[in-house]
């Protein structure tokens, strides 16, 4: 266990005869840092650095600080933070894991180029000093708590009394190799202003934001000096209108909260090293009248949006945003579970919501980065655990791997994260990269089916399905299903990344394993008189048929089980986690679409339109939107792939020969009145906008510069297809590939192309 202790500051001062032409400084700062130069901040006023296995990978990051500097007195300062570095424990305050890489501690290196050409470096040498500064406690779970008299008056200027600071100690990192962060600092992405304030009992101030949201609180007080605030975050409220924190595993005697002692006078305060997933905000400990204005600080990796989408009917615009949402939340430097009960890399997003996340964001530098977690996590046998960094190994008392560690289906992203983040952006760097820790789980997992004569039985499975007990372990497919499953698409995937790596050989080899292991898949779960496997649940009928396991003989039974397993639930979802990214892809690689609108329609059950009727405002970790489990998860968020690849018809593959990587084919859909979407490559943006006006068909279409896709048309009468109001032979940049009964397929060069034809939607 690990006592809190209040956190350190720590400065330096230095002369400058003039000027520097260039000044670089870079610095990590363990678990987090906050810099500053004459008083003026560097960098975003986020959370830096980076989190790694610390005693594997240390990040740095590197700002050009020229024009903080000034001709005499110079003054570096450093606030530091515990983040994930070193989580402490105080009484009656939440807390996921107790761990220590050590205490704060920090290195820095200020490069100084004079006019001269000379060079001068400023070190994290015995010329710095330390004193203890106002932050004394901080948790990335449990909140912060400051005491405002603390500050030393003056400290990061140059000013306050030298008498209260200390030599510093030189210490030893621990143990990690530094790099430089090449992944997204985690900024203050936005502002958010309350819905409304109340007071739901006396002396308490309720802050409803009216959405939920990943950041901090900042309140500015007029009190007097010795009181303390006490802020509560949280994502519902209880019976009495106050806020519960059951969503996050924590509340009385084990609660989440943030705490500022007054200095006097008017005062702003936002914790520095801590934020939270929060909606309300509960305030007390200074009467209303001292509370001047609340905001809503938002966090999240400084990611650029790339992609759009819409769509009538609002429904699904709403889903999207939904899932939108909750991405958002868990960006910071790896993408958490959520943002407050344990924001840990859980890995079986990185590849499942891959869609999810790439069409909306230009991530690559941040799946870089968790290839380097991944590879950091595996263990010596080659088992990568669940999460990465694994800051908690989940173990139990005889030394042994709970399923929350080891599971095939999480440990998957190894190989599946990295090919998914090629096939968006057709860069094999990355590959590279990963084929080392790839090829290590291959045999891990290769050893591990030898236990069960080629299957592999361990693990969670489909995580949260939907069955009569309350979610958690698969409850409608074995794990072993599952687990096999993702071995094959494993084995498969090797297959393909490694000509692109150069590896032709392993090709073959990989393809021979993962034919061996589907034909045992097969005799174990196949049902051949009724195409079912297994109980014929959900996620049991659709993993097989998405990853091309079903022998051609029972393909179509099998697409009739899962039909009839969707159908029976009134077309609610029953899978899980993991299955339901299979269900929708199954059911697009049969053009069943029209099901999955329907399992999107869906409002009597637990469903995206169940969570948005029941108050949800990012996606949550139960499909009912239970308010005892978190309210801001996006392992659900599937849909998104759909909206954008299916619905909009951008399916970007890289995986594809370059001519063929863009492929629009939109899905037009009894019910469906529009849809937009683009998503903006390296070479300029591809989009898909279509509608349907009666009969008439719309669909405008923009290809980037130097790009080519091919475009497939529905039509009930292709031969009146328009392009621009003119037959498509002359159309410029247009070549007409095949017509079909009820399809046209094109190949068009770069461009912006409108056209017009006759509807032929799928079937209700």
């Amino acid at each position: 266990m690990v006592p809190a202790r209040p956190l350190p500051v720590m400065r330096r001062s230095f002369a400058l005869i003039s000027r520097p032409t260039l000044a670089v400084v870079s610095v990590c700062g363990l678990g987090q840092y906050q810099l500053a130069i004459n008083g003026r901040p560097v960098g975003p006023a986020g959370l830096a650095a980076g989190w790694t296995d610390y005693r594997r990978t240390v990040l740095y990051d590197t700002y050009d600080v020229t024009g903080l500097l000034r001709d005499g007195d110079n003054m570096l300062a450093l606030s530091l933070g515990n983040g994930m570095y070193n989580v402490e424990h105080r009484e009656g305050r939440y807390t996921k894991f107790l761990d220590s890489f050590g205490q704060p501690k920090a290195i820095l290196q200020l490069s100084l180029r004079a006019a001269d050409g000379s060079t001068r470096l400023i070190t994290t040498d015995s010329e710095w000093s330390w004193a203890e500064g106002p932050i004394q406690f901080s948790s990335i779970y449990g909140g912060e708590d400051w005491d405002a008299r603390s500050w030393p008056d003056g400290w990061d200027r140059g000013g306050a009394d030298r008498r209260a600071w200390l030599p510093v100690i030189p210490v030893n990192g621990p143990g990690g190799e530094l790099h430089a962060a090449g992944s997204p600092a985690v900024i203050v992405a936005d502002a958010m202003t309350p819905l409304s304030m109340s007071e739901p009992a006396p002396g308490v101030v309720l802050v409803d934001f009216g959405m939920n949201f990943a950041g901090r609180p900042v309140i500015e007080l007029r009190a007097e000096r010795g009181a303390t605030l006490v802020a509560l975050p949280g994502e519902t409220l209880d019976g009495n209108g106050r806020v519960t924190q059951q969503s996050f595993n924590a509340g009385p005697g084990n609660r989440v909260e943030f705490r500022y002692t007054a200095a006097g006078g008017v005062e702003r305060f936002e914790p520095q090293f801590s934020y939270h997933g929060f909606r309300y905000l509960e305030l007390s400990g200074v009467p209303r009248s001292a509370i001047v204005s609340v905001r809503g600080h938002v966090l999240h990796a400084d990611i650029e949006r790339i992609g759009t989408f819409d769509a009538a009917p609002v429904l699904l615009g709403q889903i999207h945003r939904l899932i939108d949402r909750a991405v958002t939340s868990n960006m910071v430097s790896v993408l958490t579970d959520c943002p407050h009960r344990e924001k840990l890399g859980w890995l079986e997003q990185t590849y499942l919501n891959a869609p999810t996340v790439l069409y909306n964001r230009d991530a690559i530098p941040l799946y870089e980065k968790m290839v380097r977690d991944i590879a950091d996590a595996q263990q010596r046998d080659g088992m990568v655990p669940g999460i990465a960094p694994e800051y908690v190994a989940f173990i139990d008392a005889q030394g042994q791997d709970q399923i929350w560690r080891n599971s095939p289906e999480w440990g998957a992203a190894a190989i599946l994260a990295p090919w998914a983040a090629y096939r968006f952006y057709g860069d094999a760097t990355i590959l590279h990269s990963a084929w080392p820790a790839a090829v290590r789980y291959c045999d891990y997992l290769a050893g591990r089916s030898r236990e069960w004569d080629g299957l592999l039985n361990f693990g969670m499975g489909d995580w949260y399905d939907v069955g009569p007990n309350p979610p958690g372990e698969a409850q409608l497919t074995s794990r072993a299903l599952t687990g096999t499953a993702i071995y094959i698409q494993t084995l498969e995937t090797m297959a393909q990344m490694a000509p692109v790596v150069g590896r032709n050989a392993e090709a073959r080899r990989y393809a021979a394993r993962a034919r061996w292991a589907t034909a045992r898949f097969n005799r174990a779960f196949l049902d051949r008189g009724t195409g079912r496997y297994e109980r014929g649940s959900q996620t049991a009928q659709a993993m097989p048929l998405a990853l091309g396991l079903v022998p051609a003989a029972f393909q179509s039974k099998a697409q009739r089980e899962l039909v009839r397993s969707i159908r029976r639930e009134g077309n609610g979802v029953t899978a899980g986690d993991i299955g339901f990214r299979y269900v929708i892809d199954a059911l697009s690689a049969a053009n069943r679409d029209d099901i999955v609108l329907d399992m999107l329609n869906v409002r009597d059950r637990p469903s995206y339109a169940w969570q948005l009727a029941h108050g949800a405002t990012t996606l949550t970790e139960a499909w009912d939107a239970n308010p005892t489990k978190s309210l801001d998860h996006f392992m659900l968020g599937h849909a998104e792939g759909w909206f954008y690849r299916r619905l909009a018809g951008l399916d970007v593959d890289h995986s594809r020969q370059r001519g063929d990587a863009i492929r629009i084919a939109p899905r037009i859909l009894h019910g469906i009145d529009r849809v937009s979407a683009s998503y903006r490559m390296r070479e300029g943006v591809v989009s898909c906008a279509w509608k349907t006006d009666g009969a008439l068909l719309e669909v405008a279409i923009e290809i980037p510069v130097g790009r080519r896709a091919t475009i497939v048309l529905p039509t009930s009468h292709p031969q009146a297809l328009r392009e621009g109001g003119r037959p498509l032979a002359l159309s410029t940049g247009i070549r007409v590939r095949r017509v079909l009964p009820t399809e046209v397929e094109l190949v068009a060069g770069s461009g912006r192309y409108r056209f017009t034809a006759a509807a032929a939607g799928d079937r209700a």
